[in-house]
């Protein structure tokens, strides 16, 4: 089955634009931040949906999601070589964050915490984190990877 990644990009978008995840930071919003909250909730949604959805699928959707982020880079205006400097690191956060979610029991509240104070750096506004990435997960539960590849869909959760 082909899904339509342009409609899962945009819902993940959507989610990591919400106002409420960058209000409690003490710094300013930053194109890392919002990379972070983009990677954070890509995570999620793949760990959760690649139990019913074919890797290639999966791959595709990443690669997809990659080549958005290499495309916003360099709408900014970086260079050939910044970009693929940038890109490295990127990746590397990403899988970074995978690897943790994977690996650790990120529904014990204390591992969640431990886990995002270490990728936001702070230790402030953490329980409202692990709340909102709580209330994620159920949403993620509670959805289809179609209702993703729909048009953007109500995420209030």
């Amino acid at each position: 089955m082909k899904y339509n990644y342009l409609n899962i990009y945009n819902n993940l978008i959507k989610l990591t634009r919400n106002k409420k995840l960058y209000l409690k930071l003490k710094n300013e919003d930053t194109f890392a931040d919002r990379l972070f909250f983009l990677f954070f909730h890509m995570a999620l949604f793949l760990k959760h949906f690649k139990k019913s959805a074919d890797i290639k699928s999966l791959q595709e959707l990443f690669d997809f999601v990659i080549k958005q982020i290499e495309l916003s880079i360099r709408e900014i205006g970086y260079g050939d070589i910044s970009v693929n400097k940038k890109m490295k690191g990127y990746i590397n956060l990403f899988y970074s964050i995978l690897e943790k979610i994977e690996t650790q029991d990120l529904s014990d509240d204390k591992n969640q915490t431990y886990f995002l104070k270490k990728y936001l750096n702070t230790d402030e506004n953490l329980d409202f984190y692990v709340n909102y990435f709580n209330k994620y997960r159920l949403f993620l539960a509670k959805n289809t990877l179609n209702n993703f590849t729909k048009d953007i869909i109500n995420l209030n959760f």
